[in-house]
């Protein structure tokens, strides 16, 4: 049977407004689940561990009930399912595939949560993780709400754009909020279960997005968009897709190469795309060459931030673990050992000694000659506003010759701080490391030497930068020239950190 002539789950719109009314009238959303639970027993959950909420669920109320079955993945009498979704219906629940029967009991087969940021709150339809159903994950998975979706999600610039593209929507966690943003907001993924779970949690929140079945862009051939997003299934491997929420069917790093280059075609001037990834380490090169050959290919701006790297056994388990294939609750272990050999040995004969992750961000700036940082940033979360000023600064920056720099006033971001490294020494403490570093602000910290800290600890915003370097060049009788050609790199770089504000720029 074709994917074409599956029923999908939910697609039913009626039973999913439904559904939607029913979750509302009994509290089902990020106030109510907290409140029920109790600030403990939510916490836990959010560690994954489930025996206080499900002590705390054990009313038989409504919304006890709701969260034991989307939420805890635990089964309850057909009564209690009953009275939970008056509206929707047992009958329908089981025909549209939300709920499924466990002998005389009902459980669910769908993940619904509340999904709440700091000005909006959603509801978020995907399919149970492996943790809350027991064995592995359906090839066709659709993954919800997780730390990689957060991630980007937090990272979006999210200016007021006309067209959004949501590449590989999944449930829909991007296009949720993009909405509120975007004019138009298109989803695409070669997943017809993730459109139908999509269709569904866009309807449940009042929302409407143009959703198309497709691998890549094809869906979009011609179409040219504001703003890019993509969460791919961006896991690296062999080739063969076993799941398609992780697998692309594209051997190697071959899916994040594919976006990227193919992104310049379908932004619009000024158009911004962001996406996660994940690229190999091969051998004894330096991530940076790999990657950079992406962004040069794509001909637009491009700020790349490694996070973290992965070591491949480590990789491995991990991924063979989230779709429930590591042979552990009584599964397979021999099948387990096995996959998890394939996949290492393809690691090694490609000389892979790491796997990194990180955001891109491309903006289509109309250039022949783009600009691109390769970043590594371990520990520091990327948020849109980080991303937006990044980009402004280094553009300012880079386009700005050195008279004007020169004649412009500048002054330290705000908590800039400066810290200093001493080794003793026979006339006292000798400083061998100087460095100015933001809070908070990824990637914000600059290196020094004596003529730049000196300099910068002048710039308060009252006087241009020339005079700061001729009072400097004054105090230790050298050439203006030569010190405002040796600083001068190092003040491009502060502004690019954001760490020395250009003012009335």
């Amino acid at each position: 049977m074709s994917n074409a002539s599956v029923v999908q789950p939910l697609s039913d719109p009626d039973t999913v407004d439904r559904l939607g009314a029913d979750l509302r009238s009994a509290g089902f959303d990020a106030v109510g689940v907290p409140e029920l639970l109790g600030p403990g027993a939510h916490r836990a959950l959010g560690r994954g561990e489930p025996a206080a909420a499900l002590r705390a669920t054990r009313d038989g109320s409504p919304l006890a009930t709701l969260v034991r079955l989307f939420l805890l993945g635990a089964t309850v009498d057909e009564t209690a399912g009953a009275r939970a979704l008056p509206t929707t219906g047992l009958p329908a629940a089981l025909a549209q595939g939300l709920l499924e029967r466990d002998g005389d009991e009902v459980r669910a087969a769908l993940d619904v949560r509340p999904h709440a940021t700091d000005d909006d709150e959603f509801l978020l339809v995907s399919d149970l993780d492996s943790d809350v159903r027991p064995g592995p994950v359906r090839p066709d998975h659709v993954l919800g709400l997780g730390s990689a979706s957060i991630t980007l999600a937090r990272a979006i610039v999210r200016d007021q754009v006309g067209t959004a593209l949501d590449l590989g929507t999944g449930c829909g966690v991007q296009s949720l909020h993009l909405a509120g943003h975007a004019d138009t907001v298109l989803g695409t993924d070669v997943n017809p279960r993730a459109l139908a779970l999509a269709a569904a949690t866009a309807r449940l929140n009042g929302q409407t997005w143009d959703l198309r079945r497709g691998s890549l862009f094809e869906p979009v051939d011609g179409q040219r968009f504001n703003l890019i997003v993509s969460n791919p299934p961006f896991v690296v491997g062999d080739g063969s897709t076993r799941f398609t929420y992780r697998d692309s069917g594209m051997p190697g790093d071959g899916v994040g190469r594919a976006i990227v280059e193919g992104a310049r075609t379908h932004l619009t001037e000024g158009g911004t795309a962001q996406l996660l990834a994940n690229w190999l380490v091969v051998g004894d090169t330096d991530w940076r060459e790999r990657v950079g050959e992406w962004v040069a290919a794509s001909g637009c701006d491009a700020w790349v931030v490694q996070r973290e790297i992965a070591d491949p056994a480590e990789y491995v388990g991990l991924w063979l673990a989230d779709a429930g294939e590591d042979g552990r609750s009584g599964g397979d272990r021999a099948a387990a050992n096995a996959l998890a050999a394939e996949w290492l040995d393809w690691f090694a004969a490609h000389r892979v000694r790491g796997i990194g992750m990180g955001l891109i961000t491309l903006r289509h700036n109309g250039s022949d000659q783009p600009s691109v940082t390769l970043d590594e940033i371990a520990g520091e979360e990327i948020t849109g506003d980080e991303v937006r000023a990044f980009l402004t600064s280094r553009s300012w920056a880079e386009s700005t010759d050195d008279a004007r720099l020169l004649a412009t006033r500048f002054e330290l971001a705000p908590q800039v701080l400066l810290e200093q490294r001493a080794l003793p020494g026979h006339e006292g403490w000798n400083v061998v490391f100087r460095m100015v570093r933001r809070p908070g602000g990824p990637g914000a910290t600059l290196q020094l030497d004596e003529w730049s800290q000196a300099l910068l600890a002048g710039c308060t915003g009252a006087v241009p930068l020339q005079v700061l370097v001729e009072l400097l060049a004054s105090a230790h009788s050298v050439p203006p020239g030569a010190l405002a050609a040796a600083v001068v790199p190092s003040v491009r770089v502060a502004v690019m950190r954001g760490l020395l504000l250009p003012v009335g720029a």
